[in-house]
């Protein structure tokens, strides 16, 4: 059962504040007994306004300018009360006041959905992630100031050709200290993180619709670098005088038989070593970046590894499971380790983590379900990115199917010469 609204509308000056002369104008809305002011932004003079007709007194222009913008003020505000009450929608005078001030949902702009995306992703998305969509946002931003030519636009403006623009504004932007222009694939991340923070807005109901539903991404392919199996065997043999050379080797190795990325490698502790299903020892964690569990029984090496850092100073003052090291040195030693062993790849320490999806896993017969799940991906679609077939692989396999038919071959042949 519906109760009864009570809706009225009333103008009044505030004399308070009157200067030089004039007070600016307010109009009063009162909703069901609660009442709320809305600064009409005018200044009428003291001596023009009649307080018991609140409107502007006389017939001159001036004041038949200001009583036209009152009736038009008034009619706008029962227009937005009917249409609330024809959409059975709640009416409240803070509503009222909202869309009258053009800051209801429907006249939000594309800085309000940064700024209310920005608060959600704060305490539920990784640094890493949050860092990436910052990066988005202010390509956005640029975007809007170099080609748009404004500093904002109203989500309700924002249409296919928009994200074409900004495609195309993307594709010719060289970021600072970069030794090339911006990816293909790098350009389609900053349009997926763009979308994501839209598709928040049409789930809002900031918006009626996705205005970029129809648009599809293009994806270059790329080849994922991974230590071939004897790299990864001279790497792991190879002595280095320097033992800072030997650490970064180490932490390298660790993640190329644990498939853990470098930030969950920095973040484990001894407590994070735990006896598994197979009464073996597992790592035990949740990916930084996913917030997913990982659980991985340590192979051979990896243990080694553990066992030689277990007593070592730098992890018995930082109470780590091994060595803490900045991604940014790491990746500049390995550089050095590259140099010293020979391999002519630009090693990265991400590589491990392919290293370990295809040298170590996949092209040893491992199941992409157990190997996506080692991974800690939340979707097995990102564990194919690493199913390449090696040439060993596919090597080994036909030698099997070989033997396979010369088997079937002499048994047939040997079926026939008894019959």
């Amino acid at each position: 059962m519906r109760t009864k609204q009570t809706f009225s509308i009333r103008f009044w000056q505030q004399v308070a504040r009157a200067t030089n002369g004039e007070a600016g104008l307010y109009v009063r809305i009162t909703v069901n007994g609660k009442r709320l002011d809305i600064s009409l932004k005018r200044r009428v003079p003291l001596s023009l306004w009649d307080d018991k007709k609140k409107q502007a007194k006389g017939h001159s222009t001036k004041a038949r300018q200001i009583n036209e913008y009152l009736e038009e003020v008034r009619s706008r505000l029962f227009d937005i009360y009917k249409e609330l009450k024809y959409r059975d929608k709640i009416i409240t005078a803070q509503i009222i006041k909202a869309a009258f001030n053009n800051d209801d949902e429907k006249s939000k702009s594309l800085l309000d959905l940064i700024e209310y995306h920005s608060k959600k992703i704060e305490n539920t998305l990784s640094k890493g992630t949050i860092k990436n969509f910052g990066v988005t946002e202010s390509y956005l931003k640029k975007f809007l100031e170099k080609e748009k030519k404004t500093t904002d636009i109203y989500l309700k403006q924002l249409d296919y050709k928009f994200l074409v623009d900004f495609e195309n504004y993307l594709a010719n932007v060289w970021p600072i200290g970069h030794p090339r222009a911006m990816s293909q694939n790098t350009i389609m991340k900053h349009i997926q993180r763009s979308r994501k923070m839209v598709t928040l807005a049409y789930h809002l109901e900031w918006l009626e619709r996705d205005p970029f539903a129809r648009w599809k991404p293009k994806y270059e392919k790329t080849n994922r670098e991974f230590l071939s199996e004897t790299e990864l065997e001279n790497l792991e043999n190879h002595n280095f005088n320097s033992e800072r050379l030997d650490r970064v080797r180490d932490l390298f190795v660790f993640s190329c038989y644990t498939g853990i990325s470098y930030v969950d490698i920095m973040a484990l502790k001894p407590d994070n070593v735990m006896k598994g299903i197979d009464g073996g020892n597992w790592i035990v964690t949740k990916r930084q970046k996913t917030k997913s569990s990982v659980k991985v029984p340590l192979l051979g090496r990896a243990e080694e590894i553990i066992e030689k850092y277990s007593n070592h100073p730098m992890t018995a003052v930082t109470a780590s499971l091994l060595p803490i090291i900045t991604n940014e040195k790491l990746n500049a030693y390995l550089k050095e380790v590259t140099n010293h062993v020979g391999i002519k790849k630009n090693l990265t320490f991400h590589m491990a983590r392919h290293t370990f999806a295809t040298t170590i896993t996949l092209s040893n017969g491992v199941p992409i379900e157990t190997v996506s799940k080692l991974l800690g991906h939340t979707k097995i679609a990102t564990t194919q990115i690493y199913a390449r077939v090696l040439e060993h692989k596919v090597s080994s396999d036909m030698d099997n199917l070989k033997l396979k038919l010369k088997s079937k071959e002499n048994s047939d042949k040997k079926r026939n010469y008894i019959t």
